[in-house]
């Protein structure tokens, strides 16, 4: 039987979602509920276009080119796609057959079952974005506690598969000395993460929460400074 993904967008030219030139998939459907979302068209699992994973990949192929000669990719990217493991499980399986690099942007909120094992054997690169290192923090921030993602985090550590740790910069939420302090100390008992990035927060998607008619809880949050930003970098030893 045909797995048929839902989809919210793509990026044909990505070259910030991993290393190289990148086709990017946003899936549809997100379980948290981030205050600071610049995506929130793609909370609702019901939305997007429906696509098999051979239309994906006659997508991906037109692109291949570009990809090898930047040591490039494919990066699955959401919401959340861990939603809809079983179509990126087919789909990286298909890239790995052409050998095309993939890779996965997620908050890794959700349970670590046999069914995400099996994707992260098709997994060449984990961009994992920690909320929050505090667990009552990410759960006013999003929603949802931080356990699944630490976990996700030591099982990627302990399986040998690369890692990127993204973290979110919002000023009032995700800058106080002493969590990004704790959050050091998390990334440094992972053996496998090969890059940290710090994402500055900005306010560029608020106008999606205004569209579907939903309260955008930072509007007074400004952007972080060049000095909160470096701040921030020389913590986390960046």
């Amino acid at each position: 039987m045909q797995i048929i993904g839902r989809i919210h967008s793509f990026e044909s030219f990505g070259t910030v979602d991993g290393p190289g030139i990148r086709f990017v998939i946003f899936m549809q459907g997100c379980p948290l509920k981030c205050k600071y979302c610049h995506n929130r068209d793609t909370w609702d699992v019901s939305k997007g276009v429906e696509y098999s994973v051979e239309s994906v990949m006659q997508q991906i192929m037109r692109l291949k080119p570009y990809m090898d000669v930047s040591s490039g990719g494919i990066t699955v990217s959401g919401g959340e796609p861990l939603l809809q493991t079983p179509f990126i499980t087919e789909l990286f399986k298909e890239a790995k057959a052409k050998r095309i690099h993939t890779a996965l942007d997620t908050s890794g909120s959700l349970p670590l079952t046999d069914k995400i094992k099996e994707l992260l054997n098709f997994t060449d690169l984990v961009l994992l974005d920690i909320k929050h290192i505090d667990n009552q923090k990410c759960i006013d921030l999003t929603g949802a506690p931080n356990t699944n993602t630490l976990n996700f985090a030591t099982y990627l550590s302990e399986h040998s598969i690369p890692i990127w740790i993204r973290q979110v910069l919002v000023p009032g939420f995700t800058d106080n000395e002493n969590d990004l302090k704790k959050l050091k100390q998390f990334i440094d008992t992972l053996k496998t993460v090969q890059k940290v990035e710090i994402l500055p927060y900005h306010n560029l998607g608020k106008f999606k929460w205004d569209e579907l008619g939903k309260k955008y809880d930072l509007e007074n949050v400004s952007a972080p400074t060049k000095e909160q930003i470096e701040k921030c970098k020389n913590i986390l030893g960046i």
